[in-house]
């Protein structure tokens, strides 16, 4: 079961974005582990994994659990467009030695609630007895899972450990925070300036995009809790994505002395020059 911080990782990529690097996986996840997160969360919605094949994610997956060597815990997203794909890629994840699985709604279409049942049951049946956690982020997917799936996923799945849940403002945030749900199910909190909140509330850590780039300062305000330091990270956050958020925290990254590209792959794009050099000045007052 995941527990603590974990940083929803960057995916290292190459030539304008079009291939893996292979080369910077490695340092990528030693900057993560000496900066003192639990684990990493591997192509979600910050590593870009929604526009990556199949083949990379199975690939990068495992360039992923080879760099951490047993050091941090390692959680797969596998959601994808498709339940075909969603499935392969979990039943995948399993073999390539994950700690859990994690499944986004599939964007576009909006499911309803029998549908999210199936999309998610297939998921994590595909990947037991491994963890399976569902990824709620209504903005990204589109529509919210619903509260009764959830509910019913834990009698179709006895895997099912629980939820990341990226919506905020907390209004959005607290109706995933049941009592009735709880005692079986982790929440994990993705926006960084609800951890104190979500914290106090019930939810066991965050999985955090922001920890890509600013690993210690979110493992500190998951261990040691307090409203200033959510606060800080929310500010930190919002400076961020006044950029392309996705380049930017590989540039932060990078600035840091790791090994890595700000490419992205496109429909995303890079910073433009005027962003870079902004981006790098406000880096100098942090």
């Amino acid at each position: 079961m995941l527990r603590g911080a974990l940083a929803a990782a960057v995916t290292p990529l190459r030539d304008g974005g079009a291939a893996l690097d292979e080369d910077a996986f490695g340092p990528v996840v030693e900057f993560l582990q000496r900066g003192g997160v639990d684990g990493l969360l591997a192509f979600g919605t910050n590593g870009e994994g929604i526009l990556l094949s199949v083949a990379e994610r199975k690939r990068g997956l495992r360039l992923f659990i080879d760099a951490a060597a047993g050091r941090l815990q390692i959680a797969a997203h596998c959601g994808a467009q498709t339940t075909v794909d969603t499935v392969a890629l979990a039943a995948d994840a399993v073999e390539a030695g994950a700690d859990a699985v994690a499944v986004i709604a599939p964007p576009y279409f909006v499911l309803d609630e029998n549908a999210q049942l199936a999309h998610f049951g297939a998921a994590a049946h595909a990947c037991a007895p491994t963890p399976f956690y569902v990824y709620e982020f209504a903005k990204t997917s589109g529509y919210p899972v619903a509260i009764d799936v959830l509910a019913r996923l834990q009698d179709a799945a006895p895997n099912f450990a629980g939820l990341k849940v990226s919506d905020a403002p907390w209004e959005a945030f607290e109706p995933y925070l049941l009592p009735h749900l709880l005692p079986r199910l982790d929440v994990f909190v993705g926006p960084e300036s609800l951890i104190y909140r979500g914290l106090r509330a019930g939810a066991i850590g965050a999985v955090s995009a922001l920890a890509s780039a600013f690993p210690a300062e979110v493992a500190a305000a998951v261990r040691e809790p307090t409203e200033a330091a959510a606060a800080s990270l929310g500010e930190l956050r919002a400076i961020v994505d006044t950029f392309p958020r996705q380049a930017a925290l590989k540039r932060i990254i990078a600035g840091k002395g790791v090994q890595l590209e700000s490419t992205v792959r496109a429909p995303l794009r890079d910073l433009t020059p005027a962003e870079a050099t902004r981006l790098d000045a406000w880096l100098e007052t942090v």
